[in-house]
This record gives structure tokens, sequence and C-alpha cells, in this order.
């Protein structure tokens, strides 16, 4: 199979060119931009080698000599994205620096919707994802502890953030595929709900409705989650 390498390799590992040969007509950074075009306006799924090489107006095989597997071509997207990640300079408030990156870090996914699908430790180490990594790192410089211990603050969080906007991504999808409004779906599945609450079969979530009737402040859910991630790992709680 065309580009299917024999052992396993990083794609970072290898040069980008040559020194000999004319020069390259493309760059990773030109295929990872018009990768992530393509994936932005269409989805994931939309994204292969044949579409990738019609964008840049190259042939398919031609693209193989700069990217040789799907998987290299999702790692370059990937690394794409990470570059997008605000660094800024420390505040010394390891807490709101978290926040902060968190907040960030969620509206870089929904900017790129696929990327969800795209988050894991196998791309975690390209160049853009360690300087967004050694950011991190700095912003917890203030906190006490092992380094890592301090990733792994940084993957939990990184992880509540993917969760989250996975279920508003597809949650979004599917409001998009009804016939009929949100709001009316609601309506007749709390309708439901409540009569099978109604039965006595459900004592606790009986009461846990009782407590609070709703709607949900997801939001709220949000800045809670991030926030018991912080405090198991702040010395002063």
């Amino acid at each position: 199979m065309a580009g299917r390498a024999a052992e396993p390799h990083v794609i970072w590992a290898r040069p980008e060119r040559s020194g000999r040969g004319p020069r390259p007509a493309y760059s990773r950074a030109d295929i990872a931009a018009a990768a992530v075009r393509i994936a932005d306006a269409e989805g994931l799924d939309a994204v292969s080698m044949r579409r990738v090489a019609a964008e840049l107006g190259c042939g398919t095989m031609s693209l193989y000599n700069y990217v040789p597997r799907k998987e290299d071509l999702h790692e370059l997207m990937a690394d794409a994205v990470a570059g997008e990640h605000e660094l800024w300079e420390p505040s010394g408030d390891w807490r709101a620096d978290m926040l902060r990156v968190a907040h960030r870090t969620r509206d870089l996914m929904h900017r790129h919707p696929w990327m969800p699908r795209l988050m894991s430790p196998v791309y975690g180490f390209s160049p853009n994802a360690l300087r967004y990594l050694e950011h991190c790192l700095a912003c917890l410089d203030p906190l006490p502890g092992p380094q890592g211990a301090k990733m792994e603050l940084i993957a939990m969080l990184n992880g509540i953030v993917t969760t989250y906007v996975s279920n508003e991504l597809a949650t979004a999808e599917r409001a998009r595929s009804l016939p009929w409004s949100q709001e009316q779906e609601d309506a007749v599945r709390i309708a439901y709900l409540q009569s099978r609450i109604a039965t006595g079969e459900y004592p606790r979530m009986a009461k846990a409705f009782l407590e609070d009737a709703g709607p949900i402040d997801l939001e709220a859910v949000f800045e809670r989650a991030l926030n018991r991630v912080l405090d198991g790992f702040d010395p002063e709680k």
C-alpha cells in the first residue's frame, strides 16, 4: 500500500526536505492548512490524501512524498491547531491561569469541531503541542509538587474540556437533525421522565429533582468540573 511504512516512525523526526534536489512545492504547514480547511468545512471524515492533494493542486501519489501515512496527516492537523493556543506570560496565579487555559481550549475546539476526535496522547508531543505543554507547566510553577503530577493535572483538564465540547457538539448536531425544535423535544422527554419518577420506583432520583428541578446550568457545571480538578491538586484545599 502506498505510503505505508514498514516500521513505526515519528514524522517530526524526519527532515521536511533533504538537502538535495529541487525545493519542494509544498511545506508541511501548507499540507496541514489544506487538511484543516477541509475538516473545518466538511468534517474529519472528508479529509483524505486525495482530497488534500486536490486542494493543493497536486497528484495524490506525490503527496505521499511529503506525508507517508494518513496518520501523519492527522498529526500535522493536530499540530497546526495546537499552534493556535494562546500563550501568555504566567500571572503567578496558577488556578486562574489553568482556568484560562481550559476556556481557551474549549474555544479552540469549537473553532475546529473535529478536533476532539484527534485528542490523543499519540499526537501530544508535536512541536506546537510541546510549546503548549511547556506553557501550561510554566503557569503551574507556583504550584508545589512534582512535574509528573502537574502533567496529570493538565491531562485531566484537557479531558474535561474534550468531553464537555464533544457533548456540546453532539447535542447541537442532533438538534439540527430534528424535524421539530429542541424545546419541543426537551418538553416531551421531561414529561416522560416526570411520569417515571411519579411511579415511586426511583426515590433517590425523585429527591434529586425536588432539590433542583432545573433547567441545568451547563456553564456552571463546566466551571464546577474544572474547579474540582484544581481543588484536588491545590495544597490549600
